[in-house]
This record gives structure tokens, C-alpha cells and sequence, in this order.
């Protein structure tokens, strides 16, 4: 199926509300609706579910979406049903009363989607109805469950790998977040995706900053951090479900209103509590790192960990919740070597030894991360095979057709981490660096074999325990040689020559650590080393990529609205608008339909359905508050102020405008010719500016009415169109002042 480009971007608009695709999707759609099979990697945030959602709606048929999160099926089927699209999920959370009329609708072909869990899917009278439904595409969600290699495996996942058997010509689509290349290798070959197209796209997430700060006094960092900022929402992540439960019990007491989240709740108790945070009613949820929340809620402003993760991929999934709608996200680690130790306890009792390793190795990777002094962007992005700053390589290439989209070029410093942004001292490590790898080169020679990291801490320090006696290495020259620092200090110092590649920590066995080359020749030269200080308990200031500058008193004004409508809907308030919305709305005040349309999320039905409101309450709220200009309106450098959103295509009432007007017929010409006032031509012709086709804007007005225009504009506020025609004293009227504007915006 080979659709124009309009074919595409009218339903994009129409019933999502966006003028353009994020990186890959129309890659992604346009293979999917060709009739291929497809697999991608799309970070949090990326727009994994529009890949199937938009095929579905231009396609005649049912997409059957995969997926293992229960509360996430009936978020996304909330929000498109808001947006107009034909959607229902089938899962355990509904009754037969909840199930039939569901059933019935898609018997009569009603549905475009249905969201549905791997069990009900599997089920063999499930499987008989999908074959009379006109089943035209699976969509595997959350993939990287069917392997496992991944930080999630689910068991019941490995069924769907019949389904290809069963629908032999149903193409399928599997989408993830999270998967190394090992992952990725696996999912293609346990679904059987046949020759398919492959598309990775960048982990990178430029609007999240990330930050480890030392663990000390917890609950008065995580208190402290919550209340500077107000009115935000947060994810605090724990270990285990007796804390949750405390941190947010002592959260409310102390203000801050806050819900506990795991597995052992009771399960109305659970959804909520899940409910309250996504209706805005909770402003903290506490929420066990072992059971997934699936949430969508676009406006998480941060994420904090208060107990070290198991895994990066876990991690780096965790801290995807925070800011989905590309607005900044702020994400804090609490991290102190002592979390290390509690960690491998549970690795211990695991029963089988692969698994073991697993988890060891994994949990490396994330206390090396902890401690990294590097970027630690770039130590994320490396972990899943990408090199900060180059294009992504993807290493999963079926049929030779494999696509990627790179991350941003620049310098390393990504000024998105605290290491970056505020670089972590440094001191002389020579010395201990000279203890550290001659005590693992003497163990070696001792015994003829290698130990742990944790092993040579002891050695070092001196340490009586069975271990040491056992091997006779109390004998060493090296032993207890290590009084200036304390264990945990010795701990990270060997982390840190592991990283800077002087030792090298065998995973597969028992994370010995051995002596590199470069190690031995450091050893022997007595080069300098430097190491860095740990991380400090205090936060760095607080940094922000990405804000929308916005008039902060109008966007609460709409906050509130929205929160009002949300409620009279039984919906959370981002199924009604999300904050890139409402803050473009504080931003360009628009005062029209039309202006109102081009505002990012608002679609047909939302415009018929919320204008009126929206619309209302800024007209509102500017009778008793000035226009505010922005500083990026008018830069220093001299460059056009920033564009408001754009329209993807002109409606034939436009073009018929600009028809007339490019066989050189003037303003009031075309006016009499299609009996309507000049003002009305006028805002024909911004449209048309706006949408990006080329107005002779000097056939309309000299250059010097466009610099007196364009100088009370600067005067009175770029979004004051009424002051700005007040101003110039009845010498120009709105439509030639909107003009000027168009083209100082599309400049």
C-alpha cells in the first residue's frame, strides 16, 4: 500500500494534532503498510506507538497490538478514543459484562485497534475469532520481553512466536526501547520476522539531565529536592514495597502529596493510586523497581532512584517516564557503595548460576555507571552501541535494508549530567593505584590464579576472614598495606582502574579482576594516575534543556482548565492536552480557529471540542494581563523570532487565494472577485506564509511600512497584534500588520 505524503500527514493532523513525523516513524509506517515486516528500537518518548496506531487508521483491517502492560492499554485507548479513533483493549481487568460489548463490536468490523495480553491473545477460541476479524497486522509491543537476554523477560511472551505459523501472511511489527544488540538479534529470531526492516534509532534523549548524587540522609535529599519544585510531577523508584510505602506515607505528612505503587496492593488500591498520579490528584508516586508502572503520563518532570537499579537497561527504561513530551526531564540516582553489597545478597540466592552471572555482570555495568567521572550520556549510549556524537549503528541487518537515526553531533561535553555540567575533582591516584594492581599481581603469583575485586579490598585493608587464610594471603607483601582508605574508598578506586582500562573484570568468572597490558606497564613505570573524588550528597544547580518559554500565569490558568475538563471526562488531564500544548497556548495566545489548529496536539475533534474553552480563557486572561514577549522572539543576533506552529497543508479556500494572487491581482481584487473583505484575503495569504509557500511580501508593502510594522512589533509585544495596529496610529491596518508578522515568523 503506496500512499502520498498528504495521504499520511492529513490523518497525522486529523486525529493526533502533529504537522510533521519524530525521526524514523514515517520510515517505520510506510514499510508497515508495504506489507513488511518491521523492527524497531525507538527510546521512550520516541513515538513507538504511532508506528502502528496511524497504518491502522488508513488501512482497512484490525491491528492487534501485543502488549504486557495492563494499565498502559487502557491509557492509550482513552487517548484515542479522545482523538476520535475506533480503539478497545481485551485483558483481565474486565469482567463479562466489560467483555461482551467489546466482542460484539469487533465481530461488526468497529474496532481499528485492539490492544490485547500475550495469555488472552494465545488463547486457542481467541486465536479462532482473530481469523474471522480481517486481522491486518501484529504489533509486538515492549519486544524485547520475548528474550531472555532482556531485563524482562517474560515467559508468556515466547507464545507469540506461533503466530506466524497461524497468520502466515499477517505482517508484523516489533517495537522496543531497551535492547543491546544481543537482545535485538534474539527478538528477530524468536518472533520470525522475515527479512525485516530493521530501523535503531538513537538512545540518546537530549531533554532528560542526568545526576548521582552521594547517598546521605535520603528522605531529607529526596524532601528537599521534591519541594523546590513545586507543582511538578515525579517518579521516586525503591527497592523494595515496605518502602514505598513509607516514603510516600512520610512524603503527605510532610506536604507533598504522594502514592505508593508495587504488587502487593491490593489491586483497586493499586490502580488507584495509579490513577490519582496520572489525574494529577498525586504529585509523587513511590514505585517498586521490580514492578513496572507502564504508565504514559507525558508531563513526568523527574525521576529519582533511591535505591540502586539492577541493570542499566532497567535503569535507562526508568528513567525514559520522565519527560515523554520532550520538554525537560530531570533524572537523580542516590547512589552509595553500600547498595553494591545489598545487591549481590539477592544475586546469591538466585538458583541457577547463569542467571547469577547475568546479574552480576549487569549490575557492574550500573555501579560502574554510578561512579563514571565521564559523561555519563555518553556511558548510557555506549552501553546500547552507540557513540555519542556519531551516527547509530545498527547491527541488525536481515535483509540488507537496515536504517538508523544518528544522535546529535557536537562536543563531548553533552551539557545534559552532572559530570558535565559540573565536573567531580580530581587527586593524584598514583600511589593507590600502585597498591591496587601490585596487590593483584602478587595474589596472582601467589596462587596462580585471579579473585574478585572485593577479594583485593581485603588484602589490602588487611582483613581477617576465611577467605584470606584459606588462600595464605595474609603472607603478602601487599597485605594491609591499604590503612588510608576505608574498604568502600578501595572498592571504588579499583572500579575506577577497571574503567580506565588498567584491570580488566572477568564477568564470566566471578568478576575476577586481572592486570591489563596497559595495567602491567603502569605498574612497572610507576605512571601517574588520576582519580576522581566520589560523588558529593549535594545537587548541582538545577539545569534545563528544551523549556518552552511561556506567559507561567496563563499556563497554570490552563492547567486548571484542563484539569476541570479532564475530570467531567473521567480521563487524566494529558488525555485532554498535554503540557507542550498548554504551554504553546501561554505562548502565542492564539485568538482564532485557525491559530488554535496550529497548535502541536490539537487535532479536528479536540478543535471542536476544546477551541471554545482554550480560547476563552486566554481572551480572558489577556482583558487584565499584557502580551509577554520572549527573549527568543527578538534574539540579540538579529534572526527571525521563532515561529509559531505550522499548518502541514493550505485548504483549497487558501489556495484558490494564492491562485489568484500569484497571476498578479491585488488584495482588494481578489476580494471583490470572491466577495469577501480585504482582512479576509489577507489572513488567506499569512496562512499560506505560514504553511511555507513564498509570498512577494513587497507587491503588498514597501519596505519602509515593513520596518515601522515590523519596529512596533518589537515594541509592543510580537503576540500583541492589537497594540501593535493601536500604535502605528490607523497607518496600517491588521491584515497588513499579520503580513509583516508572517514573514518576520517564516523568515
Amino acid at each position: 500500500m503506496n500512499l502520498r505524503r498528504d495521504q499520511l500527514f492529513a490523518p497525522l493532523k486529523q486525529y493526533f494534532g502533529f504537522a510533521s513525523f519524530r525521526p524514523l516513524q514515517e520510515e517505520i509506517i510506510r514499510d508497515s503498510l508495504a506489507g513488511q515486516d518491521v523492527f524497531a528500537v525507538l527510546p521512550t518518548g520516541g513515538g513507538k506507538s504511532l508506528c502502528f496506531q496511524l497504518p491502522a487508521l488508513v488501512q482497512p483491517g484490525l491491528t492487534v497490538v501485543v502488549s504486557p502492560l495492563i494499565a498502559l492499554m487502557k491509557d492509550q485507548v482513552d487517548a484515542l478514543q479522545a482523538a476520535g479513533v475506533p480503539a478497545t483493549f481485551l485483558n483481565s481487568s474486565l469482567g463479562a459484562g466489560g467483555s461482551r460489548p467489546r466482542l460484539r463490536g469487533l465481530h461488526g468490523g468497529e474496532f481499528r485497534l485492539l490492544y490485547v495480553a500475550p495469555e488472552r491473545l494465545m488463547l486457542s477460541g481467541f486465536l479462532e475469532d482473530l481469523k474471522k476479524w480481517n486481522v491486518n497486522r501484529f504489533a509486538i509491543d515492549e519486544a524485547h520481553c520475548i528474550s531472555e537476554w532482556g531485563h524482562d523477560f517474560r515467559p508468556e511472551y515466547r507464545q507469540i512466536s506461533t503466530l506466524r505459523k497461524i497468520f502466515p501472511d499477517v505482517p508484523m511489527m516489533a517495537l522496543t526501547a531497551t535492547a543491546t544488540e544481543r537482545v535485538r538479534e534474539d527478538i528477530v529470531k524468536q518472533l520470525h520476522l522475515r527479512s525485516p526492516a530493521c530501523y535503531v534509532a538513537s538512545f540518546n534523549r537530549p531533554n532528560l539531565t542526568y545526576r548521582v548524587a552521594a547517598k546521605s540522609g535520603a528522605y531529607d535529599q529526596i524532601l528537599d529536592y521534591v519541594r523546590a519544585r513545586p507543582g511538578e510531577s515525579g517518579i521516586i523508584y525503591v527497592q523494595a514495597r515496605k518502602t514505598a510505602e513509607s516514603l510516600a506515607a512520610k512524603l503527605t505528612a510532610d506536604g507533598v502529596k504522594a502514592s505508593p505503587y508495587h504488587a502487593g496492593l491490593a489491586g483497586g488500591e493499586r490502580s488507584g493510586n495509579q490513577e490519582a498520579f496520572l489525574r494529577d490528584e498525586a504529585r509523587v508516586v513511590c514505585a517498586t523497581i521490580a514492578f513496572g508502572m507502564g504508565i504514559n503520563k507525558p508531563n513526568v518532570r523527574f525521576v529519582i532512584h533511591y535505591d540502586l537499579p539492577k541493570n542499566i537497561e532497567g535503569y535507562y527504561q526508568e528513567t525514559g517516564r520522565a519527560g515523554r513530551d520532550g520538554l525537560p526531564g530531570e533524572c537523580l540516582l542516590l547512589f552509595s557503595p553500600g547498595d553494591r553489597v545489598k545487591q549481590m545478597r539477592f544475586i546469591d540466592e538466585k538458583p541457577d548460576a547463569k542467571e547469577r552471572e547475568i546479574a552480576r555482570a549487569q549490575l557492574e555495568q550500573m555501579i560502574h555507571y554510578a561512579e563514571v567521572a565521564t559523561c555519563r550520556r555518553e556511558f548510557l549510549l555506549g552501553y546500547f552501541g552507540e557513540k555519542y556524537g556519531a551516527p547509530v549503528s545498527d547491527p541488525v541487518r536481515s535483509d540488507g535494508r537496515s536504517h538508523h537515526a544518528g544522535s546529535e553531533t557536537g562536543a563531548p561535553n553533552c551539557a545534559g549530567c552532572d559530570n558535565c555540567l559540573a565536573p567531580r575533582q580530581t587527586w593524584d591516584g598514583t600511589l593507590a593505584a600502585q597498591k591496587f594492581l601490585s596487590c593483584v599481581y602478587r595474589i596472582r603469583e601467589k596462587s596462580g590464579f585471579g579473585v574478585g575485586l572485593q577479594h583485593v579490598v581485603e588484602v589490602l585493608s588487611g582483613a581477617d576472614t576465611e577467605k584470606v587464610r584459606k588462600f595464605g594471603h595474609q603472607s603478602l607483601s601487599t597485605y594491609g598495606i591499604g590503612g588510608e582508605h576505608s574498604r568502600a574508598e578501595w572498592g571504588a578506586i579499583g572500579r575506577e582502574l577497571v574503567r580506565l582500562g588498567l584491570l580488566f573484570q572477568i564477568a564470566e568468572k566471578f568478576n575476577i579482576v586481572e592486570l591489563t597490558e596497559p595495567g602491567r606497564a603502569a605498574l612497572k613505570s610507576r605512571q601517574k594516575v588520576t582519580l576522581t573524588r566520589p560523588v558529593a550528597p549535594t545537587e548541582p544547580a538545577k539545569h534545563r534543556i528544551g523549556e518552552i518559554a511561556c506567559d507561567e500565569v496563563l499556563f497554570g490558568k490552563l492547567r486548571g482548565l484542563r484539569k476541570q475538563l479532564a475530570d467531567e471526562r473521567g480521563v487524566p488531564p494529558y488525555i485532554v492536552f498535554s503540557d507542550v500544548s498548554l504551554r504553546q497556548m501561554a505562548r502565542f495566545y492564539p485568538a482564532t480557529d485557525r491559530e488554535f489548529s496550529r497548535i502541536s496536539g490539537v487535532g479536528d475533534r479536540k478543535l471542536r471540542e476544546f477551541g471554545e474553552m482554550f480560547l476563552g480563557e486566554i481572551a480572558a486572561h489577556l482583558q487584565s494581563n499584557p502580551r509577554q514577549l520572549f527573549a527568543d522572539d527578538f534574539p540579540q543576533s538579529g534572526t527571525p523570532p521563532a515561529a509559531a506552529p505550522r499548518r502541514s497543508r493550505l485548504t483549497d479556500t487558501v489556495r484558490e487565494t494564492l491562485h489568484f494572487f500569484r497571476q498578479g491581482k491585488s488584495v482588494s481584487e481578489i476580494a471583490r472577485m470572491r466577495g469577501v473583505k480585504d482582512g479576509t484575503i489577507y489572513g488567506h495569504l499569512e496562512e499560506a506564509m505560514l504553511a511555507g509557500e513564498a509570498i512577494d511580501v513587497k507587491s503588498l508593502l514597501t519596505a519602509e511600512a515593513q520596518r515601522d510594522i515590523a519596529a512596533a512589533f518589537a515594541k509592543h509585544g510580537f503576540g500583541n497584534l492589537g497594540g501593535t495596529v493601536a500604535a502605528l496610529g490607523g497607518r496600517y491596518d491588521y491584515g497588513q500588520c499579520r503580513i509583516v508578522r508572517a514573514a518576520l515568523q517564516t523568515r
